[in-house]
């Protein structure tokens, strides 16, 4: 959250009320894969269909256009930005809040990653079963992360996954932060699981979705892509950011 900056020690704090609900900006990290565009714009069109009084924005990170800064540029007043992310992490902890920063005319907030979460559970489970998952163990495919709060986020969301389907859940990497889906998927082969799903744990479809689906050989479920659910989260972590007054110095 941006604060306006001290103009003597005495300066009251006052609580901004905006004369609009503020713009909800979606956050992503982008990709070369012009499906991951299609997918979110399908998520964004979703909530701007649910919730058409809002001004709703898509800005990415890199990669794609928009770009985060552009859309900023943009807007004015008190803006909410949601990241399309799934745990913690050098985006959500670095990137996000430097391109926030550089637009001190906006008094604007950063949503929490949306994972971990139970709407995102109901997600993977219900993208399994439109895969044909079986009651088969099933491997959580993340994109992985160095960062340690990423690593926990991801297993939290295994746990929450194993609760609900009442099987066991493994995290398995594409990129960093541990075992690798196939390993993953050769170790539950080689406990005596003839067969074991791959949960895609991505926003959208892309290089690592596909990575994750090729290096397992095994059923792989859809990315959660525009998921009701989803939708649902994104709404709620916005209205968590509006809930609270945005309290400024001056």
């Amino acid at each position: 959250m941006t604060t306006t900056p001290l103009s003597g020690r005495t300066a009251p704090l006052r609580v901004l009320h905006a004369a609009r609900r503020p713009a909800l900006v979606l956050v992503a990290h982008g990709s070369h894969d012009p499906a991951a565009s299609a997918e979110l714009g399908r998520l964004h069109a979703r909530l701007r269909r649910a919730r058409p009084e809002l001004d709703i924005r898509l800005g990415h990170l890199g990669l794609n256009d928009p770009l985060l800064p552009e859309v900023l540029d943009e807007l004015s007043g008190r803006v909410v930005l949601v990241p399309l992310l799934l745990s913690r992490g050098y985006h959500s902890k670095t990137d996000i809040p430097r391109v926030l920063s550089a637009a001190p005319h906006l008094a604007g907030e950063c949503a929490p990653p949306l994972g971990p979460d139970p709407l995102l559970t109901a997600a993977l489970a219900d993208r399994l079963a439109s895969a044909g998952w079986r009651g088969e163990p099933v491997v959580l495919a993340a994109s992985g992360s160095r960062d340690q709060d990423a690593a926990r986020d991801t297993e939290t969301q295994a746990g929450l996954l194993a609760d609900h389907l009442g099987v066991t859940v493994r995290p398995g990497y594409v990129a960093a932060g541990g075992p690798s889906v196939a390993a993953r998927v050769a170790e539950l082969t080689a406990e005596g699981h003839p067969r074991v799903a791959v949960a895609s744990y991505f926003t959208a479809p892309g290089d690592f979705a596909r990575l994750a689906a090729a290096a397992s050989g095994a059923l792989t479920s859809a990315p959660l892509g525009d998921h009701p659910a989803l939708a649902r989260l994104v709404l709620e972590r916005y209205q968590s950011c509006v809930s609270r007054p945005l309290l400024l110095v001056g």
